[in-house]
């Protein structure tokens, strides 16, 4: 991909995000990414819609009509394209402060800068770090400690799945 076009390309996805920002009318609910795949022709815009009190199909399916209508209505996209709107998922990281909020009470893993990892239970959000009961081996028995995690010490924290 050129440079020229990676540019033009990002400028499209940041339009795509304006524009699925500008149709959400509950304030609960707010756009944690767009996600470009793919290549010209063939390329898919994913929008990921979350809420603080979670989203349901019905939402997504409200969205992606508004966002997908004003892109047709501008002409914005010249090629084949599909545009999908959906939560993000537990395969996609925490990307915004606000998710780590909505997660309170959830197991996490975490991925850090200086490249260590752990498991813990998010306990607090703050303005700038997590409270976090992270999970260590004592003499083959799990214990917990509780520690504070700078939000940008984090290079990537994604919420664990529990079958308990």
């Amino acid at each position: 991909m050129s440079p020229l076009f990676a540019s033009l390309h990002m400028e499209l996805v940041d339009r795509i995000k304006e524009i699925a920002e500008s149709h959400i009318n509950d304030e609960n609910h707010f756009i944690v990414d767009v996600i470009s795949k793919g290549v010209t022709g063939k390329t898919k815009f994913l929008i990921l819609l979350d809420g603080d009190k979670g989203i349901n199909i019905d939402d997504c399916a409200d969205l992606s009509r508004k966002v997908a209508a004003e892109v047709e209505l501008e002409d914005l996209i010249e090629y084949a394209y599909v545009l999908e709107v959906s939560s993000p998922g537990l395969d996609h990281p925490i990307k915004l402060h606000r998710q780590y909020t909505k997660n309170v009470g959830r197991s996490l893993s975490f991925k850090m800068k200086d490249g260590s990892e752990f498991k813990g239970e998010l306990v607090n959000v703050e303005k700038a770090s997590l409270e976090v009961l992270k999970e260590k081996k004592v003499q083959k028995k799990k214990e917990v400690e509780q520690i504070n995690v700078p939000l940008d010490e984090i290079e990537k924290a994604k919420v664990l799945v529990s079958f308990k």
